[in-house]
């Protein structure tokens, strides 16, 4: 009996329920996948299959032992994948984490580049405004927004500077009054980014910076989000003032839709500075693919022009 077969074919009778399902998938005879599970089966001494006229489950014992042979040929996945991904030419899936709006405005338009200069490589996008262990998701690559000494035990490359702009609308300002300073705006409606975790104050501190002036200010209201979209919906819409990033508000500011206040000041949300960066572990360093697209970003994510 072929274990590695046996053990790949069991997972596939697991998710389709029934032998000849499997067979289809796997393109051999039902025949066949029949006697490589009782062959499997009388190995082990255990029942992994309970069999009905209708439909194949797994038994409990069977549902533990593919609970493990799962991570294991995974984990053999990854190390064959390693293997081929190891020469100059990048191949095998890349499967990549991105923040929700910087995917859509800024990674999506250079996707289809990527894969027509790299044919062989196979992109699994993961989206979502959340950090994923990257070991335990089989994560790549990273992009990431905020402070890389968070990532302390990953390989960081920066991609670009993360400016932030203070914007609202012209309704805003027509019904609130324009904050001439940055402490005024501790008298406005400020919509905040939600930071991780579920305890979120009531009320945030924005740091200006101008030379070597830092000013604190500490900003409330009645709205935070822990996406930019909705915090830019709002703040289109007259709501309040928000400190949200120059990639996400550019073309607005240019449109006239926004209006940026305090020009000559760099705004953090935070004592930092945030950038834009990609992640990855260590033991990727040698990853054609992972190199390749690391590079691919460093060429593309470049300051916007001024607004």
């Amino acid at each position: 009996m072929d274990k590695l077969l046996a053990l790949n074919t069991l997972l596939e009778v697991a998710e389709a329920g029934g032998f000849s399902k499997a067979a289809q998938r796997l393109g051999v005879a039902t025949s066949s996948v029949t006697r490589l599970m009782d062959a499997l089966e009388a190995s082990l001494g255990t029942a992994l299959l309970t069999r009905t006229t209708r439909r194949v489950s797994l038994t409990d014992a069977g549902t533990a032992y593919v609970e493990q042979i799962s991570k294991v040929l995974d984990d053999l996945a990854v190390a064959d994948d390693s293997i081929f991904d190891s020469g100059a030419s990048p191949v095998g899936v890349l499967r990549i984490s991105v923040p929700t709006a910087y995917s859509r405005l800024q990674l999506a338009p250079h996707l289809t580049n990527f894969l027509a200069d790299y044919p062989r490589v196979v992109l699994d996008v993961v989206v979502g405004d959340y950090y994923l262990d990257l070991a335990a998701e089989r994560i790549d690559v990273a992009v990431r927004i905020g402070l890389p000494s968070r990532d302390e035990n990953l390989v960081i490359r920066k991609l670009a500077d993360n400016a932030r702009f203070v914007v609202a609308s012209h309704a805003y300002f027509e019904r609130c009054g324009m904050p001439s300073e940055p402490q005024a705006l501790a008298a406005h409606e400020c919509l905040r980014f939600g930071y991780g975790g579920t305890h979120r104050p009531a009320r945030q501190v924005w740091t200006f910076l101008q030379g070597e002036t830092e000013q604190r200010v500490e900003v409330g209201g009645h709205l935070i989000a822990n996406n930019p979209d909705v915090l830019l919906d709002a703040v289109l819409a007259g709501r309040g003032i928000a400190l949200l990033p120059e990639w996400l508000v550019a073309s607005e500011i240019r449109a006239g839709r926004l209006l940026r206040l305090f020009a000559n000041t760099e705004v953090n949300p935070h004592a930092g500075r945030s950038v834009i960066y990609a992640a990855y572990l260590p033991n990727r360093r040698h990853s054609s693919k992972v190199r390749t697209f690391v590079q691919f970003l460093q060429e593309r994510v470049q300051p916007l022009p001024e607004a």
